[in-house]
């Protein structure tokens, strides 16, 4: 039997039937996808930003991107994993009226800190993604920030979208045409609590969007002891 077959059932027999399962899944990835599995087992949860056809406008002010007010953010307390499945996200862009002008997107993460529950912001309630499940989404999950928040600090920036202006002479107004991100990692992080996901997009000119966002969260001790 290999050494971490033989660790994992030796940590497996203090666990529960369903902790055990989950860990044993984690660790040896015993089926093909290890993502269906969990969100099986109810860990998989849902968000929108933006509803239908009304999106959210984004950047600090209605412009720029700005580091305390996120379009999105996901945050986990000490005891969880965050682990994000697919972000993603588009955006409306304005009008081009001068060159250089800037449209961007980004995901990024606090590692060190989760939401400090302030600032002004759209709380959401995130569906689970086995829609049969009841019950509350352990992370604090929120939209549209209008008022800081206090500063997160990016320790990874997991993806980024830009798109720029360039103009040869006097500039005529024109599209952007297309900014969108769509992130689904095929090795995801592991984010452990306390620790925050965070999304922005904005630019120059205001910059309208949506956001789908599909993550799994579960208790950190279900990966204690993997190596």
């Amino acid at each position: 039997m290999p050494y971490m077959e033989t660790l994992l059932r030796a940590k497996d027999f203090a666990a529960t039937p369903v902790e055990a399962d989950v860990r044993a899944l984690l660790s040896g990835l015993l089926v093909a996808d290890w993502r269906q599995a969990l969100i099986a087992r109810g860990l998989g949860w849902h968000v929108d930003v933006g509803a239908f056809s009304t999106p959210i406008v984004g950047g600090g002010a209605g412009t720029v991107i700005d580091l305390d007010q996120p379009e999105l953010g996901i945050s986990i307390g000490a005891g969880w994993v965050l682990v994000p499945l697919r972000i993603h996200v588009v955006c409306q862009t304005p009008l081009i009226a001068a060159d250089n002008e800037e449209s961007e997107i980004l995901l990024a993460v606090d590692r060190t800190a989760e939401y400090a529950r302030d600032g002004t912001v759209v709380s959401e309630v995130p569906t689970c993604l086995r829609t049969s499940t009841v019950g509350g989404c352990p992370a604090t999950v929120f939209s549209a920030a209008t008022a800081d928040i206090t500063d997160p600090v990016l320790g990874i920036e997991l993806a980024h979208s830009v798109k720029a202006a360039d103009f040869q002479g006097t500039p005529a107004t024109a599209f952007w045409g297309d900014l969108s991100l769509l992130y689904e990692p095929r090795h995801p992080p592991f984010i452990v609590g306390p620790a925050a996901l965070y999304g922005y997009f904005g630019g120059t000119a205001a910059v309208s969007g949506f956001i789908n966002a599909d993550f799994l969260v579960f208790s950190s001790t279900l990966i204690i002891g993997l190596v």
